[in-house]
């Protein structure tokens, strides 16, 4: 736990490069928004985030602009031909950021690429798709923390260039090599060709010791990824990864084991305190009120509400696993309360459907089912879509007397979705369970945020947070609120069937023996907040001042 009466690193500055700061695109930005806060206690505003200014025409929900703040150094960086506004990231702690316009460094694209090659043997050439980008967003940051370290005059001070992912990897290089006296951290979320392998239907775990990760790099078409993860790995003065599983991962696929492991942890702040009930009273009623408009009926008021959430990665997040236990439970259920199982994972998607927001608007109650009673958007790639097809084929009906029905949500849960019409945090606490059976899951938030808010959830051994929750195996729901089932490259069917059985039991519970595992869950949840957490960090940027310290003797 982190002592707030004095400041543990003593660091002069503490830069982040993310693509994910002031800019919510996944996971990431759950780590960095929530540490920050914590950062900002131990640090208080000697930590700067650094992120891509997408919002130049409109004005972004997440960042509010200081011009005042660092003027003098910006007149300068501008004369640099750098492009920056500086202000507070609104989220808790209201950390400093500077947005970087990094658009005007394209044209330097083929000579970085070169100086990459020549100085560390970084493979640009089979580059395609999102690296030119992240690589130019990269460079253009690594030029901002390089002028405003000369501004400083960081060589007399404590400085560290914390780096998120591949796609920050080559502004870590850059600053290796023109900043040497700079501390730097490489943090990677899951590696590259890791996710690539899993994605790609190929067995991970089972194989994971006789895999090359340059050899699967170039069959996979990921050479140049796996080429700057790499060496960002290998060059960092301190390399991390968020949990056991993915270090392991590490040091096959990038053969470096990682320094310090820092699993991800959150803040209390987004669940709510006294207005719990309310909050779960609204988000249940929105639900029925959806299951309700699209089948045509009245869903009973203690129906057990069960999703599954986060992105799409229709293998790797368990999405056909979770549906398939689904299906199973529709064939053989015989119980008494009625299941209504939800997919909230945004996908290729339109707007609402007219027919089912123009019921959700209305008072009275339907006797008549919507045409395809499934989906509550619009898909543009519908006939591919891989959830729909599972539905199809799986012999969903979605009739009222069905004992368990299941609904796709494909779209971002943000409070304008057209239906629910209430932000994710808002629409989970009106859940009854969560289940997020993955397959390939470095941490797992998702899991995580729904025991934050006493909602009982099931995951896998294969997930980070799985593995942290229960260290020694497979657990149950009764022992911390998370039932972590155990997951292999080749027991799908027997996971299902565990889930199935984890979901049927959970909704036989009584309101008492629930109450008693919301309990459970959210004491869970208190063990990762990053008051805890927060050491690991410190250790990391520890280990990487005494490294570059070493260097420079």
């Amino acid at each position: 736990m982190i002592n707030m009466e004095k400041n543990p690193l003593n660091l002069d500055y503490l830069f982040e490069v993310s693509w994910e700061v002031c800019n919510l695109v996944g996971g990431i930005y759950t780590v960095l928004s929530t540490k920050a806060k914590t950062l900002q206690q131990i640090n208080k505003d000697r930590n700067v985030f650094i992120g891509p200014d997408l919002w130049k025409e409109k004005e972004s929900p997440y960042f509010i602009e200081v011009p005042s703040l660092f003027k003098d150094w910006k007149k300068i960086a501008a004369e640099e031909g750098l492009q920056v506004r500086t202000g507070r990231w609104d989220i808790p702690g209201k950390p400093i950021v500077i947005l970087v316009d990094y658009n005007n460094m394209y044209p330097c694209r083929n000579e970085l690429f070169t100086d990459m090659w020549n100085w560390f043997g970084v493979d640009s050439l089979p580059a395609y798709g999102d690296y030119d980008e992240s690589c130019i967003f990269a460079y253009a940051s690594a030029l901002v923390i390089e002028s405003f370290y000369k501004y400083i005059r960081g060589e007399n001070l404590k400085v560290i260039a914390h780096f998120d992912e591949w796609t920050t990897g080559m502004g870590l290089l850059y600053i290796k090599h023109k900043l040497p006296a700079v501390a730097t951290v490489f943090t990677t979320h899951a590696t590259s060709i890791g996710r690539s392998i899993a994605g790609n239907n190929k067995p991970l775990y089972d194989y994971l010791p006789g895999y090359n990760g340059d050899q699967m790099a170039r069959e996979l078409n990921m050479v140049s990824k796996h080429s700057l993860e790499k060496h960002a790995a290998h060059q960092a003065h301190c390399f991390t990864t968020v949990s056991d599983i993915t270090a392991r991962e590490c040091a096959q696929l990038l053969e470096r084991y990682p320094d310090i492991v820092t699993p991800n942890g959150f803040e209390e702040n987004f669940v709510p305190k006294g207005a719990y009930k309310e909050k779960r009273t609204i988000a249940r009623e929105r639900l029925l009120k959806l299951a309700g408009s699209l089948i045509g009926y009245e869903p009973d008021v203690n129906s057990f509400l069960i999703a599954t959430s986060g992105r799409y990665e229709y293998k790797n997040k368990g999405i056909d696993l979770f549906i398939e236990a689904v299906r199973r439970l529709k064939e053989t259920d015989t119980g008494e309360k009625e299941i209504i199982a939800f997919v909230m994972v945004p996908a290729w998607s339109g707007d609402a459907r007219e027919d089912l927001a123009l019921r959700m608007d209305v008072v009275e109650k339907f006797e008549t089912a919507l045409p395809d009673p499934f989906v509550t958007h619009a898909l543009y790639n519908y006939n591919d879509d891989r959830v729909m097809s599972q539905i199809h084929n799986g012999g969903f009906s979605n009739r009222p007397e069905d004992k368990v029905k299941i609904i796709f949500i494909p779209s971002y849960l943000k409070g304008d979705d057209g239906v629910l019409n209430l932000p994710y945090y808002d629409v989970l606490i009106g859940l009854d369970a969560t289940a997020f059976p993955s397959y390939y899951e470095p941490w797992g938030y998702t899991p995580l945020e729904s025991i934050a808010f006493g909602v009982p959830t099931v995951t896998t051994d294969l997930s980070g947070f799985g593995l942290w929750c229960c260290p020694s195996g497979a657990c149950t729901v009764y022992e911390k609120g998370v039932a972590v089932l155990h997951r292999t490259d080749s027991n799908y069917d027997e996971v299902a069937s565990q889930l199935m059985e984890t979901i049927r039991d959970l909704s036989d519970k009584t309101v008492t023996e629930i109450e008693n595992i919301r309990k459970l869950a959210m004491k869970t949840s208190k063990q990762a907040l990053w008051k805890h957490f927060i050491s690991y960090y410190e250790q990391a940027y520890n280990w990487a001042l005494k490294n570059v310290n070493k260097t420079d003797n």
